[in-house]
């Protein structure tokens, strides 16, 4: 007898399957649900199609045991309906693949993870379209668990106690990862997002589900292909040399954007996709030269019609039509594409799809665009070899023209349309047509509707800009994975506010005698030689040894030497330096035993220093930083390579005052971009810090470090050399790390003022 409220299992276990054997299976199944009593007779006739008898009972005791999990009817329905497809797709025997299956099943049944069992199943078949073996469909069990093991947390630290927040959503998203990206290149993503979100459960669930700007463009680093990035000036130049067209080539993400997105003409240029790899022997470059054919040849032969008063079957046709034709016009001006044409062209079978049950208006016509362009086709049904016999005809003396495709079409939809052109379920296997673009451009809509809002959606409200300039990003260094981080670093440059000028004229004046004994040092480094360059047309005098000869050999009859004049210049000091200050929040400390700030001590150091920079009338930069996240590196402009020691620079410095953090690496990098702009013989980074690399959302202490080490590296790459005067005692524990040899700690900070300018005559002389 039933209770109210309780479900009665036995109805189910008692349902009547349609035959003797599926019924003997359900029995065997001994499930209760009678969701999966609905759907057993036809995914037992799928099973029975793709394993065979004697794997059978172990079909069905991996099926009770899915059951009898206690998750609910989902993952046995999940399994039932996906398993036979992974079967078909691999092509092996169920022996070969089920175990190791069953054993990641149990492994997270023994675990908080257990929930993930059902996506797990659910996106199994897909998976396993993308991999084709049964060996990478272990390997994705494994990074699948590995997963779980790594991002499970625990309250105790010793026994797993709560589920990780990623694994769901990455076996939901895998199928779309696994068209992205190789196993290797989905395990360095994973390894990666890992690193950068484990402390954070909702930074994980947004890296896992492609939700972060950080998880996008680690997927962009990993995929493999050709690059729109890497080709698009030589699709730039193709396109202007063969076509004269120069319009912008814009890409869209493939990884991102809707699911069938096909190249397109826009407004703003010819968009293609931003990665490409290898189809059907055809490169991704090939691939992205015949799209871009294909897009300049519509450009340049094409024209709008409107389609208010044309029905769906009616413009598909069009569309169909006028492709082939721009392919057959494409051909006869550029005969050596039609190889690779006809290679990601689809050849479907003919007899691929019964027009009694599915919708197979796009097989028809896509085997009618394949036998337009191939002479050797193999399709025997007379529309189909009429209608492409009629349009070689059409453009036999012409190009013809879109309107008179246009009536092409609607006469072969009138000739060869069925009752089964109306059905939802559409044939669309060997149908996509790769190089093609969606044909958005070949219609014109008089009345507002649907369908043209869908090709140019209104774009999104902008996110409000910081006020001043926008920000430069840097990448930064992961040593773990020894990769960059691409774009990590987000740098706001200013001008640093003004002060009062007159609070650093007093303290040179306080620093009198030290600033008259730098004076003796700067006469004795200041360039004193004078150069005289012989041999100038132009100059300040006359050469006379060069002029005599030269009048000589004008009464000889020989041509004389022009360059009869002579000039001079200083033997100076070819020199560009860029001092960059550290004012993290930590040089707000008093010194020891003082009412004095690190930051006032420093404050007089840089003072001095400028002051003996314009006195040599070196070529140098004055800049401080502190971060906040690497979303916001602030870098101030204290004093430029080509302004004087004067107020405006002195308010600068007056103004300065300490906060934040020391995100060393990507201010480093900044003042090397600024660096790299002069032309001068040496050219040297100075900086002064008063501690190690870190920042708020930083927790692993060698992080910042190896990223202001790789920072270091690269500007000593391109002749920038570094060097670190450093108040922290404690500075030599990782000093050398980062900086090598280039470095010295100060050991009593409030000598600073007199060893700055000093380290800086070292350095530049």
């Amino acid at each position: 007898m039933a209770v109210p409220g309780i479900r009665n299992l036995a109805d189910a276990r008692q349902r009547l399957m349609a035959t003797a054997e599926s019924q003997a299976a359900w029995t065997a199944l001994d499930c209760g649900f009678a969701a999966v009593a609905d759907v057993f007779d036809e995914c037992w006739a799928a099973a029975r199609q793709h394993i065979t008898p004697a794997e059978h009972p172990a079909f069905l005791d991996a099926a009770r045991t899915i059951g009898k999990l206690g998750r609910g009817a989902e993952p046995l329905l999940a399994f039932l309906e996906g398993w036979p497809r992974v079967v078909a797709t691999l092509a092996l025997p169920q022996s070969a693949i089920l175990p190791t299956l069953m054993d990641s099943i149990r492994r997270l049944q023994k675990s908080p993870n257990a929930p993930a069992v059902t996506p797990l199943l659910q996106t199994l078949g897909a998976v396993a379209e993308r991999l084709r073996s049964a060996d990478a469909l272990a390997d994705y069990q494994t990074l699948a668990l590995d997963l779980a093991e790594r991002t499970a947390g625990s309250i105790h630290g010793r026994q797993t106690t709560h589920p990780s927040p990623a694994l769901p959503d990455f076996l939901r998203q895998a199928p779309r990862l696994l068209g992205l990206l190789s196993l290797a290149g989905l395990r360095r993503w994973i390894d990666s997002g890992i690193r950068l979100t484990s402390p954070h459960p909702e930074q994980q669930r947004a890296y896992f589900t492609l939700a972060s700007p950080e998880s996008r463009a680690l997927l962009q680093r990993e995929r493999e292909g050709t690059l729109f990035a890497d080709v698009e000036r030589r699709l730039g130049l193709g396109l202007a040399a063969l076509w004269t067209d120069d319009s912008p080539l814009v890409p869209y993400s493939t990884a991102f954007a809707a699911p069938g997105l096909r190249p397109y003409l826009a407004a703003d240029g010819m968009r293609l996709p931003d990665a490409l790899g290898t189809l059907s022997g055809i490169d991704g470059l090939q691939r992205y030269r015949a799209m871009l054919a294909h897009l300049a040849a519509h450009r340049q032969w094409s024209r709008p019609l409107v389609a208010d008063n044309w029905s769906p079957l009616q413009r598909l046709a069009v569309e169909t039509f006028e492709d082939a034709r721009i392919d057959l016009l494409l051909l006869r001006r550029f005969p050596g594409l039609q190889p690779v044409l006809l290679a990601l062209h689809p050849q479907p079978a003919e007899d691929a799809c019964d027009p009694d049950r599915v919708n197979t208006l796009r097989h028809r016509l896509t085997c009618l665009s394949r036998a337009c362009l191939d002479v050797d086709h193999p399709y025997t049904a007379i529309a189909t070899r009429e209608f492409a016999a009629r349009l070689h005809a059409l453009l036999a003396d012409d190009e013809a023209s879109t309107f008179a495709v246009a009536e092409l079409a609607l006469a072969w939809a009138a000739r060869t349309r069925v009752p089964s052109d109306q059905y939802a379920n559409v044939h669309f296997a060997d149908t996509e047509i790769d190089y093609r673009d969606d044909n958005r451009h070949l219609w014109t809509f008089i009345e507002a509707g649907d369908e043209e809002d869908s090709f140019d959606p209104p774009p999104a409200p902008a996110k409000p800009e910081r006020a001043g300039l926008p920000p430069r990003h840097y990448p930064e260094w992961d040593g773990a994975t020894q990769s960059f981080r691409p774009d990590w670093a987000a740098v706001y440059e200013a001008l640093h506010p003004a002060g009062n000028p007159a609070d650093i004229d007093r303290l040179l004046e306080r620093h009198a005698l030290l600033a008259r004994r730098l004076k003796r040092l700067l006469d004795l480094l200041k360039p004193q030689d004078r150069v005289r360059l012989r041999y100038q047309e132009d100059g300040s005098e006359l050469d006379l040894d060069v002029a005599v000869r030269a009048w000589t050999d004008w009464q000889s009859g020989r041509l004389p030497e022009p360059r009869i004049n002579v000039s001079h210049r200083t033997n100076g000091r070819d020199i560009s330096v860029l001092l960059l200050i550290d004012l993290s929040q930590s040089l707000a400390a008093r010194l020891p035993g003082s009412e004095q700030r690190i930051l006032d001590t420093a404050r007089e150091a840089v003072a001095l220093l400028g002051w003996a920079i314009g006195e040599l009338g070196d070529a140098c930069a004055i800049a401080g930083f502190h971060s906040n996240t690497r979303h916001e590196v602030r870098y101030h402009h204290i004093k430029g390579f080509s302004e004087a020691w004067d107020d405006t620079v002195k308010a600068r410095l007056a103004a300065v005052e300490a906060g934040y953090s020391t995100r060393m690496g990507a201010a480093i990098r900044h003042a090397g971009h600024t660096l790299s702009g002069r032309h001068s013989e040496k050219r040297i980074l100075l900086l002064l810090t008063d501690g190690e690399p870190a920042d708020i959302d930083v927790t692993d202490p060698d992080y910042l470090i190896a990223d202001t080490r790789q920072a270091i590296e690269t500007l000593a790459a391109e002749g920038i050399s570094t060097f670190c005067l450093s108040l922290d005692p404690n500075a030599e524990r990782y000093i050398g790390r980062i900086f090598g040899k280039r470095w010295r700690v100060l050991d009593r900070i409030e000598n600073l003022p007199e060893q700055l300018p000093m380290a800086y005559l070292n350095l530049t002389r």
